[in-house]
This record gives C-alpha cells, sequence and structure tokens, in this order.
C-alpha cells in the first residue's frame, strides 16, 4: 500500500542517482539514430534494456519492419486492487533528426552542468528519466498501478509505426506522460497542434525552352502557383498555418520541367479544422492553373493535437502539486510543435507533455540540456504517480 513514506523513500534513492543517468545519458547519446537509421534506433533500444533488465524489469520487443523496434517495459502493480488491470504509460522515442556522423562531429559534452549532443533533450534524456523511474518503483515494489514504459523509434517522422503500438498501449491506461524535454520556463505541456505532413507531385511535359518552348508543359510553374495558393491558406488567428518547406523539381535549365515537386506541413489546433483545410488543399492540388499539368497528394505523416479536457486538467493538477513537492514550479503552457502525446489524448485518455528534464535548442546544433532538472523531475513523475495510485483521477 502507499504511503507518504513510499514517495520519500523513492525521492532519496533518485537524488542518488545523478551520475548514474548522466553515464546512461551519455551512452545512449552516442549513438547515431536519425529516424532512417534503424540499426542506431535498436542500439539505443539495446542501451535501455540491458539497463531495465538489470534492474530486474521485463522488456518486450515489438518489431518493426522498417523503423526502430518499439520496447515496452513492465512493472506490475505491487498490489492487487482497483488499479492492478489499467495502466500507467511513460512514453519516448529514441530517434533523433540528426544524420549519420553527428556524434562524431559533435559528441556528448558536460560543461558547467550544461550537456550537448545530438538528440540530447529532444528527448533522449526523457528515455533516462523515463528508465530510472520504472527502476525506482521496481526496486522499492511499490508500483500502485502497472507501469508501461513505451519506448518508440519514429515520433520524428510521424510515428508511421509507432502511432497503432501507442494507440494500443492507450487503449487500456489511466495516465499517459510523455517525457517530451520540460520547457525553459519549467513548464510542460498540456496542449499542442496537430500536424499533417503532405507531399504534391506534379507531372508536366518536357520540351527543349529554347527550340520548342511551347510545347512544353512547366511543372514548376504549376507549383509554384499551387504553393501560392497553399500559403494563402494560413489563418494565425485560428491556429492555422501552412507551409511548403521542401521543393524539387525539372530536368535541366533549359527544358522545360516535366515534374515537380513540394512538401507541405499543415498545423492545426481544432481538430475539426482539419477536414476543412484538408479539403481546401486537396481542391488547390487537383485543380490545373496551367493547362496539361496533373498533380496528385499524398499524407507522408501525421500527428494529431493533444487537447485539454477535464481529466488531463485534473492530471496537470497532480503533477503540478507533486513539482512542488520535488523542488520546482511549473504549469501548462501550449506548444505549436506536434508530438505522440496527441494520439494518446485523442483516445480520452488523460495525457501530459514534456514532463521530461528540462532542455532547448531542439532540432539544432545548439541543443542542450540542464543536468540539474533530471532528478527533480523524475522525482515528480515518481509523485504523480504515487498520487494516480492513490485514486485521484
Amino acid at each position: 500500500m502507499t504511503t507518504p513514506d513510499t514517495a520519500t523513500k523513492i525521492t532519496a534513492w533518485l537524488a542518488e542517482q545523478q551520475s548514474a543517468m548522466v553515464a546512461l545519458l551519455r551512452e545512449i547519446v552516442s549513438i547515431d539514430s536519425g529516424s532512417y537509421n534503424k540499426p542506431g534506433i535498436d542500439a539505443v533500444g539495446a542501451a535501455l534494456r540491458r539497463f531495465l533488465e538489470g534492474q530486474g524489469i521485463t522488456v518486450e520487443t515489438l518489431p518493426q519492419a522498417k523503423h526502430g523496434d518499439c520496447l515496452r517495459a513492465l512493472v506490475p502493480a505491487a498490489t492487487a486492487g482497483a488499479n492492478a488491470g489499467r495502466t500507467i504509460v511513460l512514453m519516448g522515442h529514441r530517434d533523433t533528426v540528426y544524420p549519420d556522423g553527428e556524434v562524431a562531429r559533435r559528441p556528448f559534452t558536460v560543461e558547467d552542468g550544461i550537456a550537448t549532443g545530438p538528440g540530447v533533450a529532444d528527448m533522449k534524456a526523457g528515455l533516462v528519466m523515463n528508465s530510472f523511474v520504472l527502476a525506482a518503483f521496481a526496486r522499492f515494489r511499490a508500483a500502485p498501478a502497472p507501469l508501461v514504459g513505451l519506448f518508440t523509434g519514429d515520433e520524428e517522422i510521424g510515428s508511421p509505426e509507432g502511432r497503432p503500438v501507442i494507440e494500443a498501449e492507450a487503449r487500456n491506461a489511466r495516465a499517459v506522460f510523455n517525457s517530451e524535454p520540460g520547457r525553459l520556463s519549467g513548464n510542460v505541456v498540456s496542449g499542442r497542434k496537430g500536424g499533417v505532413f503532405m507531399v504534391m507531385r506534379i507531372t508536366g511535359k518536357a520540351a527543349h525552352s529554347g527550340g520548342n518552348f511551347t510545347e512544353g508543359i512547366s511543372a514548376i510553374e504549376e507549383l509554384a502557383r499551387k504553393i501560392q495558393a497553399i500559403h494563402a491558406l494560413t489563418d494565425l488567428a485560428r491556429g492555422i498555418t501552412l507551409n511548403v518547406g521542401l521543393v524539387s523539381g525539372g530536368q535541366s535549365v533549359n527544358t522545360v520541367a516535366p515534374w515537380a515537386e513540394g512538401q507541405i506541413d499543415l498545423r492545426y489546433v481544432r481538430p475539426a479544422d482539419r477536414a476543412a483545410v484538408m479539403d481546401r488543399i486537396e481542391a488547390i492540388v487537383t485543380q490545373s492553373s496551367v493547362p496539361g499539368t496533373s498533380a496528385t497528394l499524398a499524407i507522408r505523416g501525421e500527428f494529431l493535437p493533444l487537447s485539454e479536457t477535464d481529466s488531463s486538467k485534473r492530471l496537470l493538477e497532480i503533477y503540478r502539486k507533486a513539482a512542488e513537492a520535488s523542488g520546482f514550479a511549473t504549469s501548462g503552457e501550449f506548444a505549436g510543435g506536434c508530438a505522440d502525446s496527441g494520439f494518446t489524448a485523442a483516445l480520452g485518455v488523460p495525457t501530459i507533455c514534456a514532463v521530461g528534464p528540462v532542455g532547448g535548442k531542439a532540432h539544432s546544433p545548439e541543443e542542450f540540456l540542464r543536468l540539474e532538472s533530471l532528478v527533480p523531475r523524475a522525482a515528480a513523475t515518481v509523485r504523480a504517480i504515487l498520487d494516480l495510485g492513490a485514486g485521484s483521477l
């Protein structure tokens, strides 16, 4: 049975684990694990598995064909009871946005309490934190409900394989903590935009741009017109943004372009806005401005929004009090970026995001982590889990 003394014992143990946390963080940051590097992502998973199994925790591998395998670590509930059948999920992804060789160019470094290296904040520190939280509950046999650590491998590209695993796990969950990096303010994230990542491919007709210009049909001209129309759908007041962030096409400078491609990023806040904007995008893509061109649209990845609900607000309040008891103030804030937390929230599961250690400048060479936040953020998660076990939600 959970007692106030349980939190004291667990957090005291965590307070002694700073060096061990940094050592595990160093190990996994020192592995290139970009989203398309399956061997690297699986090597990160192997390191986490060694640690978890060394703590007596069962780890199941859920194989994935193209991207990193998913790992499911389980700490059983300490006692049978009303909460023994539904899980509390600690979630995180092992892939990063960086190319192979980035670790050699920017190895893991610590200076004045700040750690740097590819993926150090987003989100390998969160993986370390989750692993030590699971280890703490296993060590003290104090899990108030079954605890699941879910370690996926393709979040940075929209979780094409991870999403079904996440959703299957969420259907039996009481609550989800997603350990994306904590905000520099110390806040967690209580709301996020949804995102759809698409590619439009346009077909024209090649012709010599000097000798027989009029026989050509320019796919690049059509792409340019479509980009303008798509960007015009941006509605900042509603939180809707459109960005064609990558373009390619053409055959040579002296050839009328026979093909062109543009990759589209849609962000939105309200779930109802997705369908309306997608209808307008599809109309722009399918209607030709340059006679003779044709185009297709394909979705390559998608995130659902993390929308606040009454139950997620209660979870946030539980976490806020747990953070206060762990020595830091926090609140919920909205983020324009997307995350796997939207998938669990969309299923009605109380979810909060960015409960991981505090860092910043993600996706850039300046990415950093405040090492002093490792233990307090882990302690806050422990206290919140214990409060959940007391029936607070």
